[in-house]
């Protein structure tokens, strides 16, 4: 089984001393990784802040989770990562999906196509990436894209690129990471295009094994080399988990026992965390945590005991 990592995941801060020092907080605390979102809500642009929060520190790593693949052409957006790889000295993971938040097209006029339309769009994008960074060269004739001779410059420090973070709650978006991805984020499905109730009924343990088990199937003979990685939502360090769990089930129209099974819930003591972590790693394989700003402080002893075994 992979060792486990913690990932912490910020928008930004109240200034840029602030950020820095944040950063360095992270570092200190045992966190692998530093990771920004991509959404056009109060949050910092990601790739600046990741370059920043690198700076700042020495062994910390820092990435996109994830970037919107329609944001950016390929072309630009593997120049980019591949300049942050080279900064960074291979501190970057490259998280990129097919966009999912109706507000962010709303809000830029880009437009939304549907789902289908943007994984494939997304798969095209990581044939050029992919290209760029292992020949030094693209060119690419697809239904979205059109690369005539593409140079890749610079060359990644990382061979055949920084990590590329896909994931997502959908077959279709799986089965794209398993192909691609080195780090496969598993998250309940987010088709409705926002944070409402489904997203709780497809929270449930069933669905997290389908999921990791298309992302599996389509990696193929590098299904064990995949680094599975499980964003959280719920994350209480409490002593009564048992009352905790009973209160808030019914807020998310679930029954106790779903909302205690669920990845993307960690309720209970230090301990009682730590060894739920260690269970769902066996059971699903997730080695790779995300959390929030709001449970950093509360999570250390989990990550003092867990990191790195």
């Amino acid at each position: 089984m992979a060792a486990f990592r913690f990932a912490m995941q910020a928008s930004g801060a109240a200034s840029p001393g602030a950020w820095r020092d944040f950063a360095r907080k992270c570092e200190d605390m045992g966190y692998s990784t530093l990771y920004l979102p991509d959404h056009l809500d109060e949050q910092w642009a990601p790739m600046v802040a990741c370059t920043v929060a690198a700076e700042a520190t020495t062994t910390l790593r820092v990435g996109s989770l994830v970037l919107d693949n329609d944001f950016r052409h390929p072309v630009l957006a593997a120049r980019e990562a591949a300049t942050l790889d080279v900064v960074t000295g291979g501190r970057f993971e490259f998280g990129l999906g097919a966009g999912w938040l109706t507000a962010d097209y709303e809000q830029s006029g880009i437009p939304m196509d549907r789902p289908s339309v943007r994984i494939a769009r997304l798969a095209e994008s990581l044939e050029i990436m992919r290209s760029l960074w292992q020949t030094g060269t693209a060119t690419f004739s697809g239904e979205h894209y059109e690369v005539p001779g593409a140079k890749g410059f610079p060359e990644p420090v990382t061979p055949g690129g920084p990590p590329l973070v896909i994931g997502g709650g959908g077959r279709r978006i799986l089965t794209l990471a398993g192909r691609y991805a080195s780090i496969v984020s598993v998250v309940p499905s987010l088709a409705a295009g926002y944070i409402g109730p489904e997203v709780a009924a497809e929270s449930i343990l069933d669905r997290y094994h389908d999921r990791v088990r298309w992302a599996r199937e389509a990696a193929g003979e590098r299904a064990d080399d995949l680094e599975l990685q499980c964003w959280t939502a719920a994350v209480q360090v409490v002593p009564n988990a048992d009352e905790v769990v009973e209160s808030l089930a019914p807020l998310f129209d679930l029954t106790p026992d779903q909302l205690r099974a669920a990845p993307l819930a960690l309720i209970g003591t230090a301990s009682e965390i730590a060894e739920t972590l260690r269970k769902r790693r066996e059971e699903l394989g997730f080695s790779y945590i995300v959390v929030h700003e709001a449970e950093m402080d509360a999570l250390a002893p989990v990550i003092a005991e867990l990191a790195g075994t």
